[in-house]
């Protein structure tokens, strides 16, 4: 899908936009490379897009005589303004009439136009793809222009009020894992748009990229892992950088996958002993929840394994490769291991903790006491998305967009399998999970000191740095995302923290030193 975006075609040379909807980029002479390669795919985009809106499509049928054409969008986009009239004359120019530009986008000819390009080449698709862009501009130019007057009285012509935004470009880093749904699919399916929001998002090789970037102030929020803020803002592995968790991005969705050379020999944790071991980050909770499940077979995981960083995008070649015997990482890339017959799905962190978090979205302090209503509106989509991803019919829809090669760029069958919960487990069993992966973006605090109870026992944080209510409080935006959920029409939980339920014990977040405590004593690790 191509992008959407707020800087358009309908853009005044001031760089003023005419009105806060969906339009083709303002440098549209610059964008043909990144078109589809088929008409009837670009089409099928400029609709996907919001281009075509409906009262665009109403005016264009409407128009019968090709000089009422002309002088009616003329006026409407021009509205005495005699330097964008000139940019619209100069635009119907280019297309070589704007009776020739009208037909291939609304006319009878449009079918042959398809035909002839598709077939054998005989229409040129370059003539072709400016005329239906061009049509597309003015005809939008059009009604965004009307759009214009009529917000001029009636302020709920905008789904959200953003004149008070201190900024709507963003850009927002991602890593290319199922984890980061809310995050990516914002972008492609309107979600930020709908909080006045032109907001990229930015592909990250790794986590230490992601951090490094934030850190820097090259970004201006991220999808993290939930322990990423916390470390961060604690200075544990970097400089201390304070970072606020927002919400939650993704629940479950994770998996333990071994090579299918040791098929015949992994059955639970002890048998993980000698292997190499892929994570995505140390600071991580697929770290801390290989950690949890090594030690319960009485696995010391600093001695009696290897654990190390793996960026996801590399874990399969990785495990092609024989560097690695198993890995404990996001999807989609457990089950494009077993796509690739190079390994089988040992087990479901699901299984693990039912419900846990696994990645976040997050921004540093200063960026939010910069922006408030920035920030509160860019996390109000990524919470509107949330929901919508959560539901189990949206489910199709969403893995068509993330799969393109901007965003997961993956198979459809594998990102479908992750979110459906349909899989093949690499073993020749069909699993029918549903709740393979969520998205609830609720971030209680309780998972902030399950986190931090587990860093102390792995001292990947001093035991005099593990305030556990303060963290807690200072890092999970726990009262805000409600805010914005109730907002949303959502039901938030009323408590703040809960007991949290794991496979081989119960977490009670009023005492995480206890419980560290208990798994020492109970497992010698």
């Amino acid at each position: 899908m191509l992008t959407s975006s707020r800087s358009a075609l309908s853009t005044q040379l001031n760089g003023q936009c005419v009105c806060g909807g969906n339009h083709l980029p303002q440098d549209h002479w610059g964008f043909w490379e990144s078109m589809p390669q088929r008409p009837t795919d670009l089409i099928d985009d400029l609709i996907k897009m919001g281009v075509y809106k409906p009262q665009a499509l109403d005016l264009a049928n409407s128009l019968t005589e090709i000089e009422l054409k002309e002088a009616l969008l003329l006026q409407q986009i021009g509205r005495g303004n005699p330097v964008r009239e000139q940019f619209c004359r100069d635009l119907i120019k280019e297309a070589g009439g704007l009776d020739q530009a009208m037909a291939a986008a609304f006319g009878v000819n449009a079918t042959e136009f398809f035909s002839n390009t598709i077939r054998n080449g005989e229409f040129s698709r370059r003539e072709f793809i400016k005329r239906v862009v061009v049509t597309a501009a003015l005809v939008t130019m059009a009604s965004c222009a009307q759009d214009a007057q009529n917000a001029s009285t009636d302020d709920a012509a905008s789904p959200t009020a953003t004149g008070n935004l201190e900024k709507t470009d963003l850009r927002i880093g991602f890593i290319p894992i199922t984890c980061a749904t809310p995050i990516v699919m914002s972008e492609p399916l309107g979600f930020y748009e709908k909080q006045g929001l032109n907001a990229t998002v930015v592909k990250m090789p790794n986590w230490a990229a992601v951090r490094d970037s934030a850190i820097a102030g090259e970004l201006d929020a991220y999808h993290m892992l939930s322990p990423m803020p916390i470390a961060i803002t604690m200075g544990l592995g970097s400089a201390s950088f304070p970072i606020k968790l927002a919400s939650i991005e993704n629940i479950n969705g994770q998996a333990i996958t071994v090579a299918m050379k040791h098929k015949d020999r992994v059955k639970g944790p002890a048998d993980f002993k000698g292997f190499k071991i892929g994570v995505p980050f140390p600071y991580s909770m697929h770290n801390l929840l290989l950690r949890y499940y090594l030690a319960t077979g009485g696995i010391d995981p600093d001695k009696d394994v290897q654990i190390f960083a793996v960026p996801p995008p590399d874990s399969v070649a990785k495990m092609t490769a024989s560097e690695i015997d198993a890995m404990l990482m996001p999807d989609p890339f457990n089950q494009r291991a077993v796509y690739e017959q190079v390994g089988f799905i040992h087990l479901l962190t699901k299984d693990l903790w039912d419900g846990h978090p696994c990645c976040a979205f997050a921004a540093s302090q200063a960026w939010i006491d910069a922006n408030p209503n920035t920030f509160r509106a860019v996390n109000k989509a990524i919470v509107d998305a949330a929901a919508y991803a959560n539901q189990p019919a949206n489910r199709q829809e969403v893995a068509q967009a993330l799969i393109e090669r901007k965003y997961l760029n993956q198979p459809l069958p594998v990102v479908q399998a992750v979110l459906t919960g349909e899989f093949e487990d690499g073993l020749g069993g069909t699993q029918n999970v549903p709740d393979r992966i969520g998205f609830d973006p609720y971030p209680w605090k309780s998972f902030s000191k399950w986190i931090s109870s587990q860093l102390v026992r792995w001292e990947l944080m001093p035991t005099d740095k593990a305030k556990y209510d303060e963290i807690a409080q200072d890092i999970f935006l726990t009262d805000v995302a409600a805010e914005l959920q109730k907002e949303l029409g959502q039901t938030p939980p009323s408590e703040v923290e809960r007991k949290e339920t794991l496979k081989f014990d119960t977490f009670d977040p009023k005492d995480p030193a206890a419980y560290v405590k208990a798994q020492i004593d109970k497992y010698n690790v």
